[in-house]
């Protein structure tokens, strides 16, 4: 496969943020830290849907030959898939058919398809489930085979690929064997989060976050729905603690809880893979 040079490209990485919880920006800022320290761009920006600085007024900004858009997104949903392009002004077909370009005068702008949905995040997922059990293994570290794994997503009916990434996921990691059983669960569509205790078969449970961001959802709205009171919740925040004591007991089951997989260093990995995707598709060369 042909290598993509992007040293003269423009990087944006594209949150969707929020103007009431500023963790939910931290990964954009995070891993675009990471790609300006690797110099494998002439430029890497930040860029929101609902903070500052907008994505509009950093693509307007940018002078460079080729700029490549690369949403931190977990699915080809709603947001990602339709609104923001559509706004940014990007045509093509959504569900990353076909080559969503924009040509500015001598200027490309191409965007790309989302993280969430690139096929090296079973690793980071995987990674994810390890690192907690591992980190906290009271009273011991349980075996996958003794262990339920949930990956935990938020839903909406909006759009039917919301749900996909993560049902996508489940199932290659239930192919694997790894566990005694993998599941999909959701803030606002069936099989919930809050039903976890009926869907694994074992006692040891592990939940990972597929997020972005450890925002609102992750540190307060799950543990809760894991079993967690909402004024311990709330208390351990104010304190500066995690939400979810690794591991607990909630109903039956003893749960350990993740950080969520867009927070994971391999994320800057799967965004330069997304560009050098976006230019590929899009017959780009690095002289374009």
């Amino acid at each position: 496969m042909e290598q993509q040079d992007l040293s003269s490209a423009a990087l944006v990485l594209l949150g969707h943020g929020s103007t009431l919880n500023a963790e939910s920006g931290a990964p954009v800022f995070q891993h675009a830290a990471e790609l300006r320290r690797r110099r494998c761009c002439a430029q890497v920006r930040e860029a929101f849907w609902k903070q500052a600085p907008q994505a509009k007024d950093v693509l307007a900004s940018l002078e460079v030959p080729r700029v490549f858009v690369v949403p931190l997104f977990i699915s080809e949903g709603y947001f990602s898939d339709v609104v923001i392009p559509h706004e940014l002004g990007f045509g093509g077909k959504p569900g990353g058919e076909g080559c969503r370009l924009q040509r500015r005068g001598e200027q490309d702008l191409v965007y790309c398809r989302p993280v969430g949905t690139h096929s090296s995040m079973t690793g980071v997922l995987l990674a994810r489930a390890r690192e907690v059990v591992e980190r906290f293994p009271f009273p011991r570290a349980p075996a996958c085979k003794e262990t339920t794994l949930f990956i935990a997503g938020h839903g909406t009916d909006r759009n039917e690929n919301s749900r996909k990434a993560i049902e996508r996921q489940a199932e290659l990691i239930r192919a694997m064997n790894l566990y005694a059983a993998v599941h999909g669960v959701f803030m606002e569509e069936e099989p919930r989060i809050t039903e976890i205790h009926k869907l694994a078969p074992t006692r040891n449970v592990v939940v990972v976050p597929f997020f972005i961001s450890d925002g609102l959802h992750v540190r307060e709205d799950i543990p809760v729905m894991l079993g967690a009171a909402e004024r311990v919740v709330r208390q351990r925040l104010h304190e500066g603690k995690p939400s979810w004591r690794n591991p607990s007991e909630a109903k039956e089951k003893m749960v350990w809880y993740a950080p969520s997989v867009g927070t994971e260093p391999h994320v800057a990995d799967v965004i330069l893979e997304r560009a050098k995707e976006g230019a590929r598709t899009c017959n780009l060369k690095p002289g374009n």
